[in-house]
């Protein structure tokens, strides 16, 4: 079984066992975290329904935080002497997934229709006005 997740504006496809890089997350390493659950794939059965989907989980264990590789940034004007050297590091997180569930569909509680509230004839009234007169 697998599962396609969202995590840190990416979409990742993952299984129980996975060890996966993802953006820095706001766990400490061994906490346990959950991820929104885009689709979910069960021996070819693809499930794409919303109301299946909220009761899958995707539960994983955050094993460390690091730094990736350094991006390098260059930027000069020719012929003027002008030259700026930039380094970037992004924080990411790397976590084991723990568990892939389906969990059960919940039914949707069936809607109440509203009782209208009952009005009297109005031209039983009228009529009884009329004939006192």
């Amino acid at each position: 079984m697998y599962a396609v997740v969202a995590t840190g504006g990416k979409q990742l496809k993952v299984s129980a066992g996975d060890v996966v890089t993802v953006e820095k997350l706001d766990a400490e390493p061994g906490a346990v975290v959950n991820f929104d659950v885009i689709f979910l794939a069960d021996e070819g059965d693809i499930t794409v329904d919303t109301d299946k989907l909220a009761a899958a989980s995707v539960t994983a264990e955050v094993l460390e935080h690091f730094k990736g590789e350094k991006a390098v940034v260059f930027k000069f004007k020719k012929r003027k002497g002008y030259k700026r050297t930039k380094g970037h590091r992004q924080n990411l997180t790397r976590v084991r997934i723990t568990d892939v569930a389906a969990g059960a569909a919940k039914k949707a509680a069936p809607k109440k229709k509203a009782e209208k509230p009952v009005e009297e004839p109005v031209a039983e009234a009228t009529e009884a006005a009329e004939s006192a007169e």
